[in-house]
């Protein structure tokens, strides 16, 4: 397995990451004791970095991922969850405030069985007022990074000119890394035209 680092955070990750959506039975449906050894084997073989949300499966992927991971060592894996973007009782709701950030960040660390996120990432800002994002939902998480709840702070988006305004309108530092889709496979590498301006923030 070979590992690099996510920016400037010091978080040295597989190159194969272990994405936690499915144990939300968001694709098929899953047993749970199955969900729990694949997150053991992953680990097990050197993955040492997963990633959910509250979102996936309305709270199961968190929920089915704290089960596994009330078994491993904090120290074998560093762990990503989100704010924003949320579901209840099958239906998807959205919420960028920063109370709810902070509220959210708390619950997931209950269902996930740990005292602190290695980072913590606003989820599709695609959705969000981009206002709200910079002045209040991203000063939230800053909030608890400065106070340990939280090591590192993301955003996460499909569309790229979003990212750039994001971090163009908030103090330098604030964003951490960014976690994009679709836009670096072989259809599409959108995301190369952006990746000189990542690195000259020291975002990963």
């Amino acid at each position: 397995m070979e590992y690099r680092e996510i920016g400037k955070t010091g978080m040295k990750v597989s190159d194969i990451s272990f994405g936690a959506s499915s144990l939300g039975g968001v694709f098929h449906s899953l047993k749970e004791e199955e969900g729990i050894k694949a997150v053991h084997t992953a680990v097990d073989n050197g993955i040492n970095f997963i990633d959910v949300s509250p979102y996936y499966g309305h709270l199961k992927a968190e929920i089915v991922l704290g089960k596994a991971l009330k078994e491993l060592e904090r120290s074998r894996y560093y762990l990503s969850t989100k704010v924003g973007r949320y579901g209840k009782d099958g239906v998807n709701y959205w919420d960028y405030s920063g109370k709810k950030a902070t509220e959210s960040v708390y619950e997931s660390m209950d269902r996930l069985n740990v005292d602190y996120i290695d980072l913590i990432n606003v989820h599709d800002i695609e959705f969000a007022d981009l206002e709200q994002v910079c002045n209040e939902t991203l000063p939230a998480l800053v909030e608890l990074r400065d106070k340990g709840i939280v090591k590192h702070v993301g955003i996460t988006n499909l569309t790229l000119r979003h990212f750039k305004y994001v971090i163009d309108h908030v103090p330098a530092g604030t964003v951490e890394s960014v976690l994009s889709f679709c836009h670096y496979c072989l259809n599409d590498d959108a995301l190369t035209d952006y990746l000189d301006y990542f690195e000259e923030r020291n975002i990963g």
